[in-house]
């Protein structure tokens, strides 16, 4: 009996299980998604005219005044407040449209103030329209006709949809603007009034039975990358409505510009002073608010990802003594400059605007001494491929260049070339001078910027260092540290070039092997010539100056050769790497998830799904008795044909055999003799 049961169960366990979660979804689930509307309250038909609401109230308060009925408080404060709400049109229009219904936690408020008293106790009115139709807020208000010609600018677009009567769109005006005047340069920025039926519907989520709402309610934020034009690739704001979690938003996810990370006094030197490339100036913001960096400052962040690195510090009125020490910062706002190691940071206090900031970082971008990298070989002129710095006009110029690896000995070196530079820079002290006429060869050179003096890592240039060092002793300078001193080297390229080089390229093209290996080559001569003078600054500018007199005035062999490359001495970011315009599809693990919660949550108050669930546990029921049935019936049939085969066969076994006449055989010369026939007898026959 037990195992009937059993194997019943199991046979049935689908159309239960489905039966069972139809019910739950019908008594429980679907109660809950359609919970009574205001419209209810008031006994009248969903979407009932404002005459027809008012109407309602007035039958229901002469019952109450009649002493016909008396309500509960709980019921007056429903009921009254489903009277306020619907009697205001733009309250109205916005609940039957989008069901925005903000105030509605006053309705528990009041229950719980005057619980117990007598409903005609009660202060009315319940709700107060402090924002309604004021629409001082309001600017660059979007409508219908102007929002099909809104998007033929290239720059993103930010929207908020907002409500004239709305106490949360009022709140949130004064931050609207603070992020509209953070975001003007970069994105357009618009409103569009929830009046707008036919924008406002093509801007909101829709539920699958239709219907039009907003999730977090109102004002609703969301954005228009670059390029995109639909609404099936803007984006929807869903964090807390403030200016630093707005802009950083859209300055990531919409802009795709990087994030300025604060650091404390304690973390700013191991985790970004230490961290941050040794070839990129160090930019740090001081703050008063610790807000996050603005979207202009990010996109120079961006921009000069490859020159510089930025932080952020929270200004501290304890921590003046640290700052002031460390870097000379006095008070905030300010901004430092760290540039090349044992050199004073560079500070500026006081508020700046985004242009004069650009300008200063433009100005100071690159280290004093520069470093010679991939990024900056043609623009300091101190590559084979391109041209002087001078112009294309100039056939002859020079680098000097002091390659090393990262250390002390290298910091000091690079000081003394900073030394050779201020010194050639400066003109008017050298014509002064009797002693450095000899240097005037260097800095007219300078000047008019035929000569470079510039850094090399020999570390991470290592076959750019060994190439132009090639001696015994070059293994102290190139390449990873193997020997326990490091000796930085000074060494200066003279670069000349053939002015015929351009036509001759263009009329003799590579037909063979050879005359292709010979176009590998640069298009500059090179001659290097390494310095093994002293560490003097008299000494190092007058060894430049006799190079760039014996380069200029004497014919020299004109060699050409094939330059390393330079090796890119950091990883591109990811930030860099993104596609410009509208962004990939793709999301993380995260984000996908609660994509699909939130669209099951929407799913579970579709009325559809219960019927669906009892439909599909009665057709499973009816699959699986009508599979019984058919089984049932075919074991039934199949008995008696089995019963009929054996009797037949045990009658066949029983039957006795037929006599057969002797006549009805076959002629066969075994069975009998044929007629007129005899024995021959034989010769040996007795």
């Amino acid at each position: 009996m037990t195992g009937d049961f059993a194997a019943k169960t199991k046979t049935y366990a689908v159309p239960v299980v489905l039966f069972s979660l139809g019910m739950l979804y019908q008594l429980v689930l679907l109660p809950r998604a359609f919970p009574p509307s205001h419209y209810d309250a008031l006994g009248i038909k969903t979407y009932s005219s404002i005459e027809e609401v008012k109407e309602a109230y007035q039958n229901l308060e002469s019952k109450w005044n009649s002493g016909l009925e008396v309500p509960t408080t709980t019921e007056f404060i429903k009921i009254r407040y489903a009277y306020e709400l619907l009697s205001n049109p733009t309250w109205k229009r916005n609940y039957d449209a989008f069901g925005i219904n903000e105030q509605v936690h006053v309705m528990e408020k009041f229950s719980q103030q005057y619980a117990g008293e007598k409903f005609y106790n009660i202060e009315l009115p319940l709700l107060h329209a402090d924002a309604s139709d004021t629409g001082d807020y309001a600017f660059n208000v979007i409508t219908s006709k102007e929002f099909q010609s809104m998007f033929q600018d290239s720059k993103p677009w930010l929207l908020q949809v907002y409500s004239s009567s709305s106490n949360r769109s009022a709140q949130f005006a004064n931050s609207w603007k603070r992020i509209a005047a953070l975001l003007n340069e970069v994105a357009n920025i618009g409103m569009v009034e929830l009046g707008e039926i036919q924008i406002a519907a093509y801007l909101a989520e829709k539920k699958p039975m239709g219907q039009f709402f907003f999730r977090n309610g109102l004002p609703s934020v969301l954005a228009f990358p670059s390029g995109c034009k639909t609404s099936s690739c803007f984006i929807r704001f869903e964090g807390e409505l403030s200016v630093d979690a707005v802009t950083d938003w859209f300055a990531m996810d919409i802009l795709n510009l990087p994030r300025i990370f604060y650091y404390t006094k304690e973390s700013l030197g191991p985790r970004f002073l230490a961290k941050s490339s040794p070839h990129k100036v160090k930019v740090i913001f001081f703050s008063k608010t610790g807000e996050r960096a603005t979207p202009i400052i990010r996109q120079a962040a961006k921009d000069y990802w490859n020159y510089a690195t930025f932080a952020c510090v929270l200004w501290r009125e304890e921590e003046f003594s640290v700052w002031w020490t460390t870097f000379g910062v006095e008070s905030a706002p300010a901004v430092v400059f760290l540039k090349d190691p044992g050199l004073k940071p560079l500070v500026y206090h006081g508020l700046m605007n985004d242009s004069w900031f650009l300008d200063v970082l433009e100005q100071n971008k690159q280290q004093e001494l520069p470093q010679l990298r991939s990024l900056t070989s043609e623009e300091l002129g101190c590559d084979a491929r391109g041209y002087s710095r001078a112009g294309r006009d100039t056939l002859t110029w020079y680098c000097a260049i002091l390659a090393g690896r990262l250390g002390p000995d290298l910091d000091s070196m690079r000081e003394t070339m900073r030394r050779v530079q201020e010194t050639l820079s400066k003109s008017s002290e050298l014509n002064a001078a009797t002693e450095a006429e000899h240097s005037i060869t260097a800095s007219v050179a300078l000047k008019s910027k035929r000569l470079t003096l510039s850094w090399l890592d020999g570390e991470m240039q290592k076959n750019y260092c060994f190439f132009y060092l090639n001696t015994e002793n070059s293994i102290e300078t190139c390449g990873p540290r193997r020997v326990p001193t490091d000796v930085p080297r000074l060494f200066i390229i003279r670069y000349e070039r053939n002015a015929t080089e351009d036509t001759f390229k263009v009329e003799n093209k590579a037909k063979s092997i050879w005359e292709f290996h010979q176009q590998e080559v640069d298009p500059a001569a090179q001659l290097s010539v390494t310095y093994n003078g002293s560490a003097e600054v008299s000494q190092i500018i007058q060894w430049i100056s006799n190079i760039i007199k014996d380069g200029d005035s004497r014919k020299l062999p004109f060699y050409r050769v094939k330059t390393p490359e330079l090796v890119p001495e950091d990883v591109e970011p990811f930030w860099s790497r993104a596609p410009q315009g509208i962004l990939s599809k793709s999301m993380g693990a995260k984000q996908k998830i609660q994509r699909i919660i939130i669209y099951l949550y929407d799913y579970l108050g579709d009325p559809r799904i219960g019927p669906a669930l009892l439909l599909g546990s009665l057709m499973s029921y009816g699959t699986i008795w009508l599979m019984k049935n058919q089984q049932n019936h075919s074991v039934q049939s199949s008995q008696p044909s089995q019963a009929e085969n054996n009797d037949k066969l045990r009658s066949r076994e029983r039957r006795p055999k037929r006599n057969v006449s002797k006549h009805d055989l076959p002629p066969s010369i075994t069975d009998f003799e044929p007629r007129n026939s005899y024995q021959m007898p034989l010769s040996d026959s007795d």
